[in-house]
């Protein structure tokens, strides 16, 4: 588990990249500091979820638009402790991008970098990663229809 050594005041986003065996979780705060992210099983998932909400700050919960969001979505809104506004984001792709930001934040070590870009497999399930970039997304769309 990764969790940042203070708690935020400002509200913060919840990234969460469900899947049918484990699920990615990360939060983030609008300035785009990290203060947490964990793959954890899908079957612990809200009891989690529910933990992070009363450490920090969550406003609302970003998650991708494919395979399992709709079953996920509705199992979120009937076994949350509290409501929490959910949001859809396009996870295409995001596993590809989040196998590059896992070298980014992990720089490959020893032999592993020898090995080409493109055949290096992170160590361990990135699902975290992706629910990082599922926030980030968000974030890029926010401020694409700010300035735009």
């Amino acid at each position: 588990m990764t969790l940042s050594a203070f708690s935020p005041t400002q509200p913060v986003i919840l990234g969460f990249d469900p899947g049918k065996d484990k699920c990615g979780l990360a939060v983030m705060g609008l300035d785009r500091q990290l203060y947490y992210h964990q793959v954890v099983a899908s079957a612990d998932a809200i009891a989690i979820i529910n933990t992070l909400r009363q450490q920090f700050p969550i406003s609302m919960l970003v998650m991708g638009n494919q395979t399992t969001a709709k079953r996920w979505k509705q199992k979120l809104q009937q076994e949350l402790a509290e409501a929490l506004n959910i949001v859809l984001v396009d996870e295409r792709y995001s596993t590809l991008e989040a196998r590059d930001r896992y070298w980014q934040m992990y720089p490959p070590q020893g032999l592993i970098k020898l090995l080409p870009h493109g055949m290096r497999q992170p160590p361990r399930p990135i699902d975290d990663i992706v629910a990082i970039l599922l926030i980030e997304r968000y974030l890029n769309r926010l401020t694409e229809s700010v300035n735009g």
